[in-house]
Order: structure tokens, then C-alpha cells, then sequence
């Protein structure tokens, strides 16, 4: 699910931390973010983010249910709609305050 911060205040990993999110990495322009559920680390939220050409923040969410299957593989149980990314989706705009 795509969710789209506009104008932001602050920096992305800034604005992570408010809404509870730890920054696992950056790949190029591209920060890897993520918010478990339980102690094990799994399930957890998961958010692919970066800026876009206007300077706003675009947050790709989803629901990572376990870690992946094999060692080096990136292939994941994710689920990227349903009740639980909805209701993540709007606390994290409640939180943020912007409504796209």
C-alpha cells in the first residue's frame, strides 16, 4: 500500500521514528524501515521509502508475516492490503496528519 507524505518537515528517518519505525538499511535512494509486532521480530510492517521528484515521501507498507524461507533469498510471506495494512496505513496518517 502506498502512502505519499507530503511536503515533509522532517527527514525520512526522522519521521520514522515518530511512527515507530527502525531503519533497517538504505539501498541507493531507497530506506528499508520496520515495525514488529512481537518480540521475535515476526510479524512485522515493513516500509520501502524514498523521496520522489517534489521532495515528498512516498512509503510502500506491507505486512511481512514470517522472514524468508532460504538463506540469501529476499522472498517473504507479505501481504500488501487487508484489514492490518489498512489500519497501519491510517495510524500512520493519523500520526504524520496528511490524508492521501
Amino acid at each position: 500500500m502506498e502512502i505519499i507524505i507530503e511536503n515533509p518537515r522532517e527527514t525520512i528517518i526522522g519521521l520514522a521514528r515518530k511512527i515507530g519505525y527502525r531503519p533497517m538499511g538504505v539501498e541507493g535512494d531507497e530506506y528499508n524501515l520496520a515495525r514488529p509486532l512481537e518480540r521475535s521480530g515476526f510479524p512485522r510492517f515493513h516500509i520501502y521509502a524514498k523521496k520522489n521528484e517534489r521532495g515528498d515521501f512516498v512509503f510502500n507498507l506491507h505486512l511481512d508475516q514470517k522472514a524468508s524461507s532460504y538463506h540469501g533469498s529476499a522472498a517473504h510471506s507479505g501481504e500488501y492490503d487487508g484489514d492490518l495494512v489498512e489500519r497501519e496505513a491510517e495510524r500512520i496518517r493519523n500520526i504524520t496528519g496528511f490524508l492521501k
